[in-house]
């Protein structure tokens, strides 16, 4: 089978759908609404569907990866965005190096935790 993909595009919902709207604002998405209960927030040709919907199990075990370029200046600009202050129920973890590449983690306002993490390039 051949796939010739564009993008793929996670759901993930939301305890509080405008506060998750107001957290992916502040980390630089650009918000899309397609409906009162649905937006697509994107980052170049990346993106994600926020969703007014809550079920704890889902969120609790949900996981995104997203690939940066620098992982330690990314972390610089979380920490500037001073989103503990912001919102509550925020967890950021530091960047730690691991046996394939750098990453910190973010949990979001809902339980949702984000990997922002660059790949140790082969030699």
């Amino acid at each position: 089978m051949e796939h010739k993909a564009i993008s793929i595009r996670p759901f993930i919902g939301a305890k509080d759908f405008e506060l998750s709207r107001s957290f992916y604002r502040d980390l630089g998405f650009q918000e899309s609404i397609l409906t009162p209960t649905m937006s697509l927030f994107k980052t170049e040709l990346l993106g994600f569907y926020l969703q007014d919907y809550f079920v704890k199990d889902w969120i609790d075990n949900t996981m995104l990866f997203l690939e940066v370029e620098d992982v330690a200046r990314f972390w610089d600009e979380l920490l500037a965005l001073n989103l503990k202050t912001k919102y509550k129920d925020v967890i950021l973890t530091p960047v730690r190096v691991d046996h394939w590449g750098r990453e910190c983690l973010l949990v979001d306002p809902s339980g949702i935790l984000w990997h922002f993490g660059e790949f140790f390039q082969s030699k």
